[in-house]
């Protein structure tokens, strides 16, 4: 089936990114490759594209994509985490600029078969990459109920988690919960009526999103690669990242910040004593959001969010 994905904040990440003509930059989720395509395109002809991603899916389309591209692009599969051993791959120790969208794609949401949308009636897995990790369904029918309850609260912020929780230990007694669709009915009659009729989201959206973070571990593979971003970009370099869910948007507000301060002592001394200096400047004070007519066409990117900052200079 045709790979279908909308890139979100397509303009603002170029502007963010800065591309330039024979640049190495890097698009760690490449996704459907629309914001790949537009990197190639700005950096060629002498341009290298770095370009990674969990899912199979998306490197056999990309393959297609850039048969005839300009730019030399280097796909890689696996998570982003190993960008570090994949550039050692091309012998490069840093790049001009970085771009991450977090986003799942319209293509695993509609087309994966792999359960990420409560729309349809798939096997449970929401795997990003299949070939390894724990499905969702282990995770749903395996895990106890406190451990359920503690990811549909800390992952999706899901107020009823417990009752959730509750339900489906209580369901998955009578017979397993194998398919997306069946997790989605189980998670709605877990809720109070009037919450259910009130509910501008489908109710089983957190829970679905709580799962894909678990499964995935999204949450800590983020953390692990922003400790060490800045070391991967050349002075001057660019780090731009698309969220889309509080918690991501969080991890990456407070990494930047960190990044960004030049003195880390207790705010009750009278002087530094650190010894510490800036390591990037934010190019993004206040959070970049879609316009209202990108949101109109593609929904999906209603809740997506851009951050970026840049390599100072001076720093190594």
């Amino acid at each position: 089936m045709a790979y279908r994905h909308t890139p979100v904040l397509l303009s603002e990440a170029l502007h963010y990114l800065h591309c330039r003509a024979g640049g190495t930059y890097v698009d760690c989720t490449l996704g459907g490759a629309g914001h790949a395509r537009a990197i190639s395109e700005a950096i060629a002809p002498d341009g290298m594209l770095v370009a990674i991603d969990q899912d199979p899916d998306a490197i056999r389309h990309a393959r297609e994509v850039f048969r005839n591209a300009s730019a030399r692009v280097h796909l890689f599969h696996g998570n982003f985490v190993l960008l570090p051993e994949f550039l050692s791959q091309l012998n490069l120790a840093a790049v001009d600029g970085i771009l991450m969208d977090l986003g799942i794609s319209s293509h695993q949401i509609r087309s994966s078969g792999r359960g990420f949308s409560f729309d349809a009636d798939e096997p449970l897995d929401m795997r990003m990459n299949p070939a390894g990790g724990t499905p969702a369904a282990v995770i749903v029918n395996e895990s106890s109920e406190r451990r359920l309850r503690d990811i549909f609260r800390k992952y999706g912020e899901e107020r009823f988690a417990g009752r959730i929780a509750r339900r489906i230990v209580a369901e998955r007694r009578r017979a397993p919960i194998r398919t997306s669709r069946q997790l989605a009915g189980v998670v709605r009659a877990a809720l109070p009526p009037a919450v259910r009729r009130r509910a501008r989201i489908h109710p089983a959206t957190r829970v679905f999103m709580a799962l894909r973070i678990a499964v995935n571990d999204e949450l800590a593979s983020l953390e692990r690669f922003l400790d060490r971003a800045v070391d991967l970009l050349n002075p001057g370099g660019r780090l731009c990242v698309i969220s889309f869910h509080s918690l991501e948007d969080r991890i990456v507000k407070q990494r930047l910040r960190a990044l960004a301060r030049s003195c880390v002592c207790p705010p009750d001394l009278p002087q530094c004593c650190c010894g510490g200096r800036a390591r990037v400047r934010i190019l993004t004070p206040r959070v970049v959001r879609p316009t209202d007519a990108e949101v109109r066409g593609n929904p999906l990117a209603r809740s997506a969010r851009l951050r970026a900052a840049e390599r100072l200079a001076g720093e190594a």
